[in-house]
């Protein structure tokens, strides 16, 4: 009886673990769908617009989750450290945006609104100039 209830027992446990195993998420695959920017990219007409509509609103980066993407603010904000003029890609809100740091951004709304992904690349690839 004891050797039925042992041998249950490591059944269990085997399937627990194996359970377990099989339910991990180690590898997220992004595929960039953006269409590739070639003209001249604004700040104030192209990029803060999007990020005004789809950033800055009540609950995310409108003041009270870094960095404050309000149209006051988010030039100021994403040059002090979100911005790598040297290495666009490797750029900490480009990173964000294409969800190489966590969700992409922004966070429950449609994947890539307004091609936000390209020109913000290309805004950065140009100098990230507040223009």
């Amino acid at each position: 009886m004891s050797k039925k209830i042992i041998g249950i027992g490591l059944i269990m446990a085997f399937a627990v673990m194996l359970t377990m195993n099989s339910c991990s998420k180690t590898t997220t695959v992004l595929v960039d769908n953006s269409v590739a920017v070639t003209g001249t990219v604004s700040f104030s007409k192209d990029i803060q617009p999007i990020l005004t509509k789809n950033c800055a609103v009540s609950g995310c980066h409108s003041g009270t989750v870094a960095p404050n993407l309000s149209s006051a603010t988010a030039y100021n904000a994403l040059k002090a450290s979100y911005i790598n003029t040297g290495s666009p890609a490797t750029s900490e809100v480009y990173l964000w945006l294409t969800g190489k740091r966590s969700i992409a951004m922004p966070a429950g709304a449609q994947n890539n609104p307004s091609n936000i992904n390209a020109l913000m690349l290309a805004w950065i690839k140009q100098g990230a100039t507040n223009n």
